[in-house]
């Protein structure tokens, strides 16, 4: 009987909906079309525009397999470094009171407010031939700029706040109660970080993980500054999808990416994972929060 009382309300509330609501509903569905679907569309029927046979011709290319050995290179140096970066800061901030904190914070955010071209450019200044560094990478036959370690690092930058920006306000509203109660208990630090604080951050560590992902396979702008455009070298996917579209190799540069593209998905589809389970933890906290007061 209150299923049918609650379907019944439910549908009466859909009826008084005013027309501004429909129209406004719509208008969403076809911006998300124009600026999403449609694009991607238009990337996989011009991918698929001479068949499988030149799409696979296209993604298997030696070119086009070692941007994708660099991308995934790139992205599995900088991501595991800023997990650890992100759990430092993290912990570090929100555990702790000290001189400089809110200085801290704002460097973590810097790479949100720097173009990732000017980064690039400062690591071309910084390590290229006109820095004083290059006689010291030069003696040791060092390699930065327009070599790999220069992409890793310009993929660290940029993806750099994305861990701890997930971890902080999660480990702030959590507190420091349950780590101070295991100090008195004889825990000692490494004891309170596995046993404590990372089983109450894992789904919020995991979802900065799989922001991070993305965002190192799809940077553009720091990467084409400091790598140099070497094909078979320094290119990474979208490097290399940008030179094939400028050579106006269109089906290839499209079939890489869709190759870019099913590599986005699936990490879409873990970011919605990992996001759903965070939301449930939240939520979780808050009910105990409340049954505490």
């Amino acid at each position: 009987m209150e299923h049918v009382i609650s379907a019944q309300a439910s549908v009466a509330k859909r009826k008084k909906q005013p027309v501004a609501y429909y129209i406004l509903v719509s208008l969403a569905w076809v911006v998300f079309f124009l600026i999403l679907v449609l694009p991607l569309m238009m990337v996989v029927t011009q991918g698929l525009d001479k068949g499988i046979g030149a799409f696979w011709d296209a993604i298997t290319e030696p070119d086009a397999i070692s941007a994708l050995k660099l991308t995934l290179l790139a992205t599995a140096i900088s991501v595991p470094l800023n997990v650890v970066f992100g759990l430092a800061t993290a912990w570090c901030v929100t555990k702790f009171e000290f001189r400089g904190k809110s200085f801290l914070l704002a460097l973590i955010d810097l790479p949100f407010s720097v173009s990732p071209v000017v980064a690039g450019l400062v690591y071309v200044l910084l390590f290229g031939a006109q820095s004083k560094l290059y006689p010291f990478l030069l003696e040791y036959n060092l390699e930065i700029v327009y070599a790999v370690p220069g992409i890793v690092l310009a993929t660290i930058f940029v993806t750099l706040p994305y861990v701890a920006r997930e971890l902080i306000p999660l480990m702030e509203e959590q507190g420091s109660q349950e780590e101070e109660a295991a100090r008195l208990l004889g825990a000692n630090g490494w004891q309170m970080f596995w046993h404590i604080t990372l089983p109450n951050v894992k789904w919020a560590l995991i979802y900065g993980v799989v922001l991070c992902t993305a965002r190192a396979m799809g940077e553009f702008g720091a990467v084409s500054v400091i790598s140099g455009h070497i094909r078979g070298l320094t290119n990474t996917l979208p490097l290399h999808i940008e030179i094939l579209y400028n050579e106006y190799n269109i089906v290839a540069a499209f079939s890489v990416a869709i190759l870019l593209l099913v590599m986005s998905l699936v990490v879409l589809l873990l970011r919605q994972w990992s996001e759903s389970r965070l939301t449930k933890q939240i939520q979780k906290q808050q009910e105990l929060a409340k049954n505490e007061h």
